[in-house]
């Protein structure tokens, strides 16, 4: 019967070991395919990537994943928007009032950390405590015989809020998955923020683009020609000093000509400016005495790309559009890269759905001969003249800088738009030089523990403490193997957690050595001793480690980032000892004493 026990119990080490190994066997390969790669010449290693590609990714997807404190990458935190938030759930109903109570609440909110929605009720309410936020907002509370009062106002808020940044992650995750990130992590901290992990990441402002992209795309006509060229002469003559009697012998400069040409390639261009002036230009034109010379319906956006370059100096347009939408990105179906065959210039060409479609041959019809304007996130992509009637619903994005900027812009187009702007507040890169050291010094903090825990197993021990060593060894494959098994990713604080479990897994043995020691104090035989031992001390050993699991599992569950990395590694290593406490040393030791009918000393 013992023997068929041991029997079962080697049929299932060795279904274990061998799973293990099968799981790490791609990090092998994978590690072993790097070492070859750094070994090539820079020349050769470009031709080697090239033509492997497909197979380096594959070894990559299959091998154990790395955090981002181990291979590097990027670890950013974001921020909803939801002062803009707000300002867009009021709609056409927002006016200066609003906007001032906004600006006020979020900067008492900044400066004492405390929920921007609860400080706007309280400005909204101070600045007239008979006012009502129903005038700009309805909550799902309130029907058509009542207005909703402030709290349920407040209730609604809260509710969008969570809704945004529910949809914000979920547009985040498609975008990182799209990008092609390794085991990324995404998750929601507080009420409105963001915390996303990025391995392997290098390309920090591609990144931060993809982030951030609000992808709000809009398609405008536009500016009338003659209301626009009325507004720029207004702007200009508000902007030309004075003559006095100290200027009669020199031309006054105006100070918008420093930074502005105003000619433009069109009728609807406002004029151009070198990318270093763009912001000085912000500073004259965007006030609020400028905008009231603008017609009512006309606003100016800058073009996303130089439409020049002049001697090194890249140009931009300042370019009229009405202030009306006409269509949204929500109508589009599918976009992809292309190639402008005339250029070979990268765009992006899009199809929409049928409402989108329908809407887009009217809106073309209506307009033959009229540029209209797309714009994405503020900026003017291009704006194509309306030769005729688009009925297909297709249309396309030019000037993209290249082919990578085309990808990225059909992730977020495909991803969605962002229900709120994203805003970058800390954002930290762990380089790979630094990731690799982090792995050396876990690497040797985990075989110099291993080593010192060895020796002393066998000082104290003596061939008991040898076998012990067996299973530890065991034990750090097997938790190697639940890892890559899982897809769970190794940090830093999972090392952590390995060399914790080096100290349970020997932990366990020692109550049963002990205790063995103790049988034979009483004069019982080795066998004996062996199954009142193995029998006396498991209450002892379920109990420290089954405890120590739920801890784990609670520290998985709320736990964010390093947190969640120990845990995961606690857990697979608690389940490694148990196996290894229970069934490995238990059938070296029956082995060694029974079949063999050799003695084993216990120190």
């Amino acid at each position: 019967m013992k023997q068929q026990n041991n029997g079962f119990k080697i049929g299932m080490i060795v279904l274990f070991l061998g799973l293990s190994l099968w799981y790490l066997f791609p990090t092998l390969q994978n590690y072993l395919e790097n070492r070859h790669i750094e070994s090539l010449p820079e020349s050769e290693r470009n031709t080697y990537l090239g033509e492997n590609r497909e197979k380096l990714q594959r070894l990559q997807e299959g091998a154990l994943s790395l955090g981002l404190d181990l291979q590097g990458g990027m670890y950013v935190t974001l921020e909803v928007g939801v002062e803009q938030l707000l300002r867009e759930l009021a709609g056409e109903y927002a006016d200066g009032a609003l906007n001032e109570v906004l600006s006020e609440a979020g900067r008492v909110a900044a400066e004492n950390r405390t929920d921007i929605i609860d400080e706007f009720q309280a400005a909204f309410e101070r600045r007239d405590p008979n006012a009502l936020l129903s005038r700009y907002y309805r909550s799902d509370a309130a029907d058509i015989t009542r207005r909703s009062t402030n709290e349920e106002v407040i209730v609604y808020l809260k509710n969008q809020r969570l809704s945004a940044v529910e949809r914000a992650t979920e547009i985040v995750r498609t975008r990182v998955d799209r990008y092609g990130v390794t085991e990324p992590s995404i998750l929601q901290q507080g009420n409105n923020r963001l915390v996303v992990e990025l391995p392997g990441v290098d390309d920090e402002a591609r990144v931060r683009n993809l982030l951030k992209g609000t992808a709000r795309l809009e398609f405008r006509l536009a500016a009338d020609a003659e209301e626009l060229n009325g507004a720029k002469q207004r702007i200009i003559e508000f902007y030309m000093p004075e003559q006095t009697l100290e200027d009669s012998l020199e031309q006054p400069v105006n100070p918008l000509f420093e930074v502005l040409d105003p000619r433009g390639r069109s009728s609807y261009v406002f004029g151009y400016a070198a990318a270093e002036d763009t912001g000085r230009v912000n500073e004259l034109i965007f006030t609020p005495e400028v905008r009231d010379m603008m017609p009512r319906n006309t606003e100016l956006m800058w073009g996303a790309e130089p439409f020049a370059v002049d001697r090194g100096i890249e140009l931009y347009e300042l370019i009229g559009v009405r202030t009306q939408i006409e269509l949204t990105g929500d109508v589009i179906a599918e976009a992809r890269v292309d190639f402008d065959p005339t250029t070979n210039a990268a765009e992006v060409s899009m199809t929409m759905d049928s409402e989108g479609s329908r809407r887009w041959s009217r809106i073309t019809g209506a307009n033959i001969g009229k540029p209209v304007a797309i714009v994405l996130d503020g900026y003017v992509y291009s704006y194509p003249t309306v030769q005729n009637r688009i009925s297909n619903g297709r249309s396309s994005i030019s000037g993209i800088g290249n082919v990578t900027e085309a990808e990225d812009l059909v992730n977020i187009l495909l991803s969605g738009a962002l229900p709120a702007p994203l805003d970058i507040i800390e954002e930290r890169t762990v380089g790979a030089t630094l990731g690799e050291a982090s792995i050396k010094a876990g690497f040797y903090s985990v075989l110099f523990g291993l080593i010192i825990v060895a020796l002393f197993m066998i000082v104290y021990y003596h061939a008991g403490g040898g076998i012990a060593d067996l299973a530890l060894i065991l034990n750090i494959i097997f938790i190697l193997g639940i890892l890559s098994a899982f897809n769970a990713t190794l940090t830093l604080p999972g090392i952590a957690g390995i060399v914790l479990t080096i100290g349970m897994a020997v932990d366990a043995n020692v109550l049963i050595f002990d205790r063995i020691r103790e049988e034979l104090r009483t004069g019982k035989t080795l066998r004996a001793a062996i199954d009142n031992g193995y029998s006396n001390a498991m209450s002892a050993i379920v109990d420290a480690n089954v405890t120590t699991f739920f801890v784990a599992v609670i520290l998985y569950s709320f736990g964010v980032g390093p947190i969640k990395g120990f845990a995961v590694t606690l857990m697979a290593g608690i389940a490694a000892s148990l196996f290894s406490a229970i069934i490995i040393t238990r059938v070296v030791v029956d082995y060694l004493t029974r079949e063999r009918t050799s003695s084993v000393s216990f120190g």
